[in-house]
């Protein structure tokens, strides 16, 4: 096989398509452990959640595409190992498939939680089609709700869960939501706007156990206060896939370690999306970014570098999160600011942030702004160098 992706989700799939729009000939196989087509997975924690429509309805192509396209789809198996001298791998069916060139693009998991009780019935995660179709059910017959973790998938669950009319908890061990992606003003403005809509967010939070009662669950905290629930969503952020590539002999991170290049340091093997984390000229490090677009521009680079045509990959990252009928969209990375500057008022809730670094934008924040959002990643693709982060 020419080329051979092991993981069938957003990038996996921009990367097949774009090498055919390009024009390559050879044989592609894209290898992913799920039953499905490759799908979206923003939906989840949004409309396909409230919904819990078919999972056709959240497929990128039919499948059509990739039939006509020549794209071998070898899905409900996962790549349980992969020689690099060999150039082949192995399914845990027992199948082997043999590569030119191989494209790691298997994304992530939700961060194990190690918590006494965690493993009991109505605890959910939230990362694939199937973790919807198993929690919907549970939520339609629960009335409290309880959310480990503020994060964006917490938040985003309790808004859609308070326009239920369900009773909600959030349990945070920070000491204030969306911590690792927003700054203080923002995360204020959502802590403050999910409590006038009835959700009980609990900063600082340790917990000790989840423990089953007669009439649910209880969540024990290190104060030995209990929070009682129907379901619990664990929503504590997730991990890199990069195990199967550790064990292959490449260099991992949290994350696959490559190139500009998307190149790992195997030869003819590459990593994309979720999973790989890349240099950045542009912030002085490297990322490993959780977001549709990356995963849609990382597969297109990786797509070029496969046909001998690549160039640098050092994108102005963005995101963006639905809660209630506010849209929050971010641009670029404000780890590392040294000042902050608000526009507009947070009551009429239409605002952006802007957050620099010896005087140069490089990030922007933006509540119902559309504007100001776009503006911003124009803004701080120009003002942001291409050198050595700043000391």
């Amino acid at each position: 096989m020419d080329v051979v992706i092991i993981g069938a989700g957003q990038a996996a799939a921009q990367l097949a398509a774009s090498l055919r729009q390009d024009g390559f000939a050879g044989s592609i196989c894209m290898i992913g452990d799920e039953p499905y087509l490759p799908y979206q997975r923003p939906p989840l924690s949004k409309k396909f959640l409230r919904e819990c429509g078919s999972p056709e309805s959240l497929f990128l192509r039919p499948a059509g595409f990739w039939h006509d396209h020549e794209i071998q789809l070898v899905i409900g198996t996962a790549a349980g190992k992969v020689d690099i001298k060999q150039r082949r791998v192995s399914l845990r069916d027992g199948r082997e498939i043999d590569y030119r060139t191989l494209v790691f693009a298997i994304g992530t998991r939700a961060r194990a939680l190690r918590l006494p009780g965690i493993d009991l019935g109505n605890v959910f995660s939230l990362r694939k089609t199937d973790d919807v179709r198993q929690l919907r059910p549970a939520l339609d017959a629960a009335r409290r709700i309880a959310i480990i973790g503020g994060g964006y998938i917490g938040l985003e669950v309790a808004a859609a869960m308070r326009a239920e009319g369900r009773e909600v908890t959030v349990l945070e061990a920070q000491d204030r939501v969306m911590a690792r992606v927003t700054g203080e003003e923002v995360s204020a403005f959502f802590d403050r706007t999910h409590r006038q809509r009835g959700v009980d967010i609990r900063l600082r939070t340790q917990l000790v156990a989840i423990e089953k009662q007669t009439n649910g669950l209880t969540v024990r905290d290190s104060a030995a206060t209990g929070i009682s629930a129907d379901v619990i969503l664990v929503a504590t952020g997730a991990r890199a896939n990069d195990e199967l590539a550790a064990l292959a002999g490449l260099a991992c991170e949290d994350g696959i370690l490559v190139n500009e290049l998307a190149a790992t340091s195997a030869p003819d093997v590459y990593a994309i999306g979720d999973c790989a984390r890349f240099p950045s000229r542009r912030y002085g490090c490297r990322l490993r970014l959780e977001c549709v677009q990356h995963a849609i521009d990382h597969a297109k680079a990786a797509a070029a570098a496969i046909r001998g045509e690549g160039a640098p990959y050092d994108p102005v990252p963005w995101f963006w999160s639905d809660q209630y009928e506010l849209k929050f969209q971010i641009a670029g990375v404000m780890a590392g600011h040294d000042a902050v500057e608000m526009i507009g008022d947070l009551a009429s809730t239409q605002f952006s942030v802007e957050y620099r670094r010896n005087g140069r934008l490089i990030a922007v924040d933006a509540v119902n702004n559309a504007r100001a959002y776009m503006m911003g990643r124009r803004r701080i693709a120009e003002e942001t160098d291409f050198g050595p982060r700043d000391s």
